[in-house]
């Protein structure tokens, strides 16, 4: 398994794992909103903000990120790849992309959402907070908050 930035010709494997995934992510109901979200991810890979998990030649796992503002944009994994660490190691690899005294945030599920009980469970693994409440795609939602602390280099 090889974790890294995402390239130009891995737009068409990215997207297949878009749509195995889509329907656990509001606003990519649409062929038109999965148009716009291709568009959207050639844009974060030229931003160096894309990163993929490669597995055989395959990604199996996804995850887009904001150097700008500190966010985890999209992640996800193959549902028969599930369960490996794929997530955390993405995540990991997008922490090292990122100021070391940044706080992350991510938007998921609220909690009574059965959706989002193994997201939330995730990011609460990792050491994510709960955020407020907001709405993302018409959808009831949650910020969680990762807190990053500098590590005092002066």
């Amino acid at each position: 398994m090889k974790i890294r930035l995402a390239q130009v010709q891995d737009i068409d494997a990215w997207m297949a794992l878009v749509e195995q995934v889509r329907d656990a992510f509001p606003g990519l109901e649409t062929t038109e909103a999965i148009a716009e979200h291709r568009e959207t991810v050639l844009h974060f890979i030229a931003q160096s903000s894309a990163i993929c998990a490669i597995d055989a030649k395959r990604i199996v796992g996804i995850l887009l990120f904001s150097k700008e503002t500190g966010e985890l944009c999209f992640l996800a994994v193959d549902p028969a790849c599930r369960r490996q660490h794929i997530a955390q190691r993405l995540v990991s690899f997008m922490l090292t992309q990122m100021d070391t005294d940044q706080d992350i945030t991510v938007t998921t599920y609220r909690e009574d959402d059965p959706d989002g009980r193994a997201a939330r469970a995730f990011y609460k693994h990792l050491g994510f907070t709960e955020g407020r409440l907001t709405e993302a795609f018409d959808h009831p939602v949650q910020k969680f908050i990762l807190k990053r602390q500098s590590t005092g280099h002066a």
